[in-house]
């Protein structure tokens, strides 16, 4: 049987894989982020997002749903431990993971891990958590940015280790431990924040990367590069060891193909390299051979080891490995497609019962967001910088719309449509015109009008979520009394943030220019959501909200905030991180 979540319609379709047709369907209270089923195939555990997301469990011999126990905002990931005694959530904005003892829920247990944990892995004894954390944590304005995978020993339920990845590693997305537990796998987008945005060709801003993890020795391994010099592999999102080759699989959402690797020629391949730069020599062969710290530039490292395979579906994201037969969800157009591993150009697909395949406007504006296929060789999407919903990669991106140098933090596309100009100096007059800008010098094809109007109903349907930082969807007590300092006339915030769009659609100079900025007037951006867009300021060179009121407001032109007292501090900062 093979399960699946379909996150819009809100339903659970079970899938009979001999008759290749759907032998149950029901719907869940929210949308549906995660699966996990018991051992015995009796029972099917489901996260569903919501500010206070449930876990459901839905007994296989009887359909009957049941709610197991309440966790955190937009849940997903759920991991059974090997016994099927203990349940792991990801809770992504709540930064913690829930660790619910299935015999006593009541008795659950939050651990904090880090920034957006998005996707999880236990090792097969059971030991081992492998959480994978969505974006960075910090400045945008350092030399090294990166994500990292935080390893959870399950037996204390405390943090065992926190490993980064390499410099621009970000929106991470899939986890999967090798059988014998050795090694994580986990795909993510590999940005070179640090290139002026010139060109796409050769990975020169993202290439799309596999990042493999040492677990006996706790450490990072290497990160191989999953596109090829003249080909980009757009959106790496599921991750999969299939037992048949061994063979790692990864889907590709933005490019519609999976990436079939040979495990033991990759591993074999890395533990040829040596762990630092050889000694000069006069052989010239010798002195060729690149350590595996230079493996993430190696657009040909995965020559002869890998096959990409390319699907009808669109947007592939989740997959699931049965034996010799990969099943692979295909997010927009509501298909699984099914490959033979030992065959795997021939490819079955199957409709899933009682979904509509055809996208509305802003659905398929969505679809085209994340497509690959719109950009210049598959190197990028709009959510290579702007994640698959429309928000931020945490980085500092130096376009050209200003010139050379001067690098800006990424902008969430939230409310970008209400709130003219677009970008942080207002050189877009609207965000219609920047999507238009974007397709012609990001993704360097300049579509159709027909793509970037989808682009506009999509990015105009956007709504914000619920702040973590709310109680039962309203303000703490500290948030009303911080309310209060935001519109008082002392502080002088709402003047430039009313409330509504918290924004009054100006430019301004509030001391915050930097050595490389052409100018010291910035747009003034809306507050919406704010305690999901760190790092903050037009450079990312706030670490928090805290930081913007204190070190980064020189002579109170971003707010008369210097005199007030910590706990004021803590009042307003609830209540913006409230918004």
């Amino acid at each position: 049987m093979l399960y699946i979540a379909c996150g819009v319609s809100r339903q659970i379709e079970v899938m009979d894989t001999s008759s290749q047709t759907v032998s149950l369907s029901f719907s869940v209270p929210a949308e549906p982020t995660g699966l996990a089923v018991s051992a015995d195939g009796k029972r099917l555990y489901v996260t569903c997002a919501a500010a206070a997301s449930l876990v459901y469990m839905v007994s296989l011999e009887t359909g009957e749903v049941g709610t197991v126990a309440r966790t955190g905002h937009t849940s997903m990931a759920p991991t059974l431990s090997p016994d099927c005694q203990t349940l792991y959530v990801c809770n992504r904005f709540d930064n913690d993971i829930s660790i619910i003892p299935l015999q006593r829920p009541e008795q659950a247990q939050r651990l904090h891990v880090g920034r957006e944990p998005i996707a999880a892995a236990l090792s097969p004894d059971g030991r081992w958590l492998v959480v994978a954390l969505h974006l960075h944590e910090g400045r945008a304005d350092v030399d090294w940015v990166a994500a990292e995978v935080v390893v959870v020993d399950t037996s204390s339920r405390s943090v065992a280790k926190r490993i980064q990845l390499p410099n621009g590693s970000g929106l991470l997305r899939g986890v999967a431990i090798s059988p014998d537990g050795k090694y994580a796998a986990i795909t993510h987008v590999l940005s070179r924040f640090y290139l002026p945005t010139t060109q796409v060709d050769r990975g020169w801003m993202n290439s799309n990367a596999l990042t493999l993890l040492d677990l006996e020795k706790m450490e990072w391994l290497t990160t191989v590069l999953l596109d090829e010099i003249d080909r980009g592999a757009a959106n790496p999102w599921g991750v999969a060891w299939a037992e048949a080759g061994p063979t790692l699989v990864v889907t590709h959402a933005g490019t519609h193909e999976v990436s079939l690797i040979d495990a033991s020629g990759l591993l074999a391949k890395i533990a040829a390299r040596p762990r630092t730069p050889p000694a000069k020599t006069s052989d010239f062969s010798a002195s060729q051979t690149q350590p595996v710290s230079d493996v993430p530039n190696d657009l040909a490292f995965l020559v002869g080891l890998r096959r990409r395979v390319a699907l009808s579906g669109h947007g592939p994201r989740a997959i699931a490995v049965a034996g010799p037969h990969l099943y692979v969800a295909n997010y927009f157009s509501d298909r699984i497609c099914v490959l033979d591993l030992r065959a795997p150009t021939l490819m079955v697909f199957l409709p899933l019962a009682g979904l509509d395949p055809a996208l509305s406007l802003a659905r398929r504006g969505e679809a085209l967001f994340n497509d690959g296929t719109l950009c210049f060789q598959g190197w990028q999407s709009c959510a290579s910088c702007h994640s698959s919903d429309a928000r931020v990669d945490g980085l500092n991106w130096d376009l050209l719309n200003d010139g050379v140098g001067n690098p800006k933090n990424t902008h969430s596309l939230l409310l970008s449509h209400q709130t003219p100009p677009a970008m942080s100096q207002g050189v877009r007059e609207t965000a219609a015109a920047a999507v238009r800008a974007g397709l012609h010098h990001i993704l360097f094809n300049p579509a159709a009008e027909e793509a970037a109007s989808a682009l506009d109903e999509y990015l105009q349907s956007l709504q914000p979520l619920p702040s973590p930082s709310l109680q039962d969807g309203n303000l703490s007590p500290a948030a009303r009394r911080g309310r209060r300092l935001f519109l008082s006339a002392k502080l002088g915030c709402a003047n430039c943030h009313p409330e509504g769009l918290f924004t009054s659609l100006q430019s301004y100079d509030v001391g915050t220019r930097a050595n490389f900025d052409t100018t010291a007037v910035f747009d003034t951006p809306s507050l919406v959501e704010l305690w999901r867009t760190a790092p903050y300021l037009h450079d990312g060179s706030a670490e928090t909200i805290r930081d913007v009121l204190t070190t980064h407001n020189p002579g109170n032109r971003h707010g008369h905030t210097s005199h007030l007292k910590t706990s004021q501090l803590d009042d307003l900062e609830a209540y913006l991180l409230s918004l």
